[in-house]
């Protein structure tokens, strides 16, 4: 069965922080959960806020719990929110549905899901796209 290893945390995570580097991103918070929504690993730069960790462990559960990536969880919101409502009431007001919340796949299985927080919500997308490439993974946002 596949899953998401710590290695693979590892490198997500990295890479995701290097892609903030580059595009000269303000501090950010990875985290990374397995399929069940545990958490694998949390890297928060520093300079980064410590509430950066809820909001991307956030962006990451909802992705996760819902099957629907965090740019997916924020145009269904716009569309029924009502729907995206109840949801977090469901998970217990654990999900912030906006970009930067990415479903991880190995091949057609979702083996868990990364959250970034720390700059504006496309931008903590595109660090957490560049994380789960770099893995050599399947990122859905």
């Amino acid at each position: 069965m596949a899953e998401i290893t710590l290695d693979h945390a590892r490198t997500i995570i990295s890479a995701a922080l290097a892609k903030g580097r580059e595009l000269n991103l303000k501090p950010l918070t990875v985290v990374v959960l397995d399929a069940g929504g545990a958490m694998k690993a949390v890297e928060r730069e520093d300079g980064a806020a410590p509430g950066r960790i809820e909001i991307a462990g956030g962006k990451a559960y909802g992705a996760v719990m819902l099957g629907m990536g965090g740019r997916a969880q924020m145009d269904r919101a716009e569309a029924q929110a009502y729907f995206i409502a109840a949801a977090n009431g469901a998970l217990g007001g654990r999900m912030v549905p906006v970009p930067g919340g990415v479903i991880v796949k190995d091949g057609d299985v979702t083996i868990g899901a990364v959250g970034i927080s720390g700059d504006a919500s496309d931008q903590d997308e595109a660090a957490a796209l560049a994380g789960i490439e770099a893995a050599g993974l399947t990122a859905v946002p």
